[in-house]
């Protein structure tokens, strides 16, 4: 506990200290001179094309997951992000060798996340290559998500069983809202194959989960639990957040990437409307710490949010922030900037250069060589789980990238869409 407290006690005063860095063309290479610093070693020592870069354990060694679990696509993903920034053939080389490494996972229909495995590996690939092989594999995962849509719910199955903190419930039909994330590489396969009943599946979930998901404030349930015969709604709750009724900070940047993304694909005025709403949430939030790093939950230790998990609150003196929950929001807020104008596109943009900045002081990146060579600091898998608290996460490195990425476009050419 002592020791958790002086860490949060140490960040706060290195943020303190670090302030907001101009984000700036020095900043940006900076960074992705950092991240071929670690990823370069990461690399020499990643040799196993089945254990895929995941985390690190408490002594900062990298920890690594199989192909089955939802992180592998982040890790040839980071490869792709830092060949674009370089364009030094080392890093292509070295992703297409992670990417196709997960060519099996195409015909995997056990859970939703599919389109984080196969989207930002081969999504990439395919978009920065043009290779047609990696196109076919592409729509082929495709017609294994949307095995795990149910017409009558209206929304793809997340996983196969969920039970609920209280430990009296067990639901069948539980949908996540991380799974607004896995539509990209449907609306992709639509596109690429002809067949709209891709693009028709991640609208219809588009429309169940913002009618369900979300409380009229646009913050959102974690997890909803449906009738698989009816369509009916069982319950509402939490899996990784704080409480039932609380706002789990990754959650909230899941459901604004994944609104954002929706709009740039069907142009539906609705989701543009919903994806400003969740960025108010975020924007406004009273909770918001002064760099916008957000903590892991927006509502911890607050009155009427009572954790149904065992929660020692004497354990956190200071709750751990999520720094995956801001790299995936400022990738977001980015790319909602540009469908808006005038002071709403300059209040998004804003917001995204000061979380980008925060997350480019000392305070959020790793020293070389540390951090189980990975390159953000702080981020949160689940407190409920006691998995993952305070340690770099491959996906917040991934989204980070892509959000300088984006930012570097948009500022280099404010007038060119990032989507054309």
């Amino acid at each position: 506990m002592k020791k958790l407290f002086f860490k949060s006690l140490l960040l706060a005063v290195i943020v303190y200290a670090s302030g907001f860095i101009a984000l700036d063309k020095t900043t940006i290479s900076r960074t992705f001179e950092l991240a071929g610093q670690q990823y370069s070693q990461l690399l020499n020592i990643a040799t196993d094309m089945k254990k895929y870069p995941r985390t690190a354990d408490p002594n900062g060694k990298t920890s690594y997951a199989g192909i089955e679990d939802w992180t592998g696509g982040f890790w040839p993903g980071c490869l792709w992000r830092v060949y674009e920034y370089s364009k030094d053939e080392k890093w292509k080389a070295a992703a297409i060798k992670w990417t196709e490494s997960l060519e099996k996972n195409q015909y995997n229909t056990a859970h939703h996340d599919i389109g984080f495995m196969m989207y930002c590996s081969y999504g990439n690939a395919y978009r920065i290559t043009g290779n047609p092989a990696y196109k076919d594999i592409l729509i082929q995962s495709a017609k294994s998500l949307i095995t795990r849509f149910n017409p009558k719910v209206g929304a793809i199955k997340s996983w196969e069983v969920f039970h609920s903190w209280d430990g009296k419930h067990t639901y069948n039909y539980p949908v996540i809202i991380d799974n607004m994330m896995n539509l990209e590489l449907l609306f992709f396969a639509s596109k690429a194959s002809g067949d709209s009943r891709y693009r028709d599946v991640a609208i219809k979930h588009a429309e169940t989960t913002l009618k369900n998901h979300y409380r009229p404030d646009f913050s959102s349930y974690h997890v909803i639990c449906y009738d698989p015969e009816t369509g009916k709604v069982l319950s509402k709750e939490t899996a990784q957040g704080f409480s039932d009724n609380s706002a789990w900070a990754r959650g909230q940047a899941w459901g604004l990437y994944g609104y954002t993304m929706v709009y740039r694909e069907t142009r539906d005025k609705k989701f543009l409307k919903a994806a400003l709403k969740m960025a108010d949430f975020y924007i406004n939030n009273k909770n918001l710490p002064s760099d916008h790093i957000p903590y892991w939950d927006f509502n911890v230790d607050q009155q009427g949010y009572k954790p149904n998990w065992n929660y020692n609150p004497k354990r956190f003196e200071n709750p751990p922030r999520d720094a995956s929950a801001a790299a995936i929001t400022s990738s977001a807020l980015i790319e909602l900037s540009t469908y808006t104008s005038g002071d709403t596109r300059k209040r998004l943009f804003d917001m995204a250069e000061s979380i980008l900045s925060s997350l480019s002081t000392k305070a959020y990146q790793a020293e070389p060589g540390t951090n189980g060579l990975f390159l953000l600091k702080h981020s949160v898998g689940s407190i409920p789980h006691n998995g993952e608290i305070d340690v770099p996460l491959v996906y917040a490195d991934y989204y980070f990238l892509e959000a300088l990425l984006r930012y570097q476009q948009l500022k280099n050419n404010p007038d060119k869409p990032l989507f054309p």
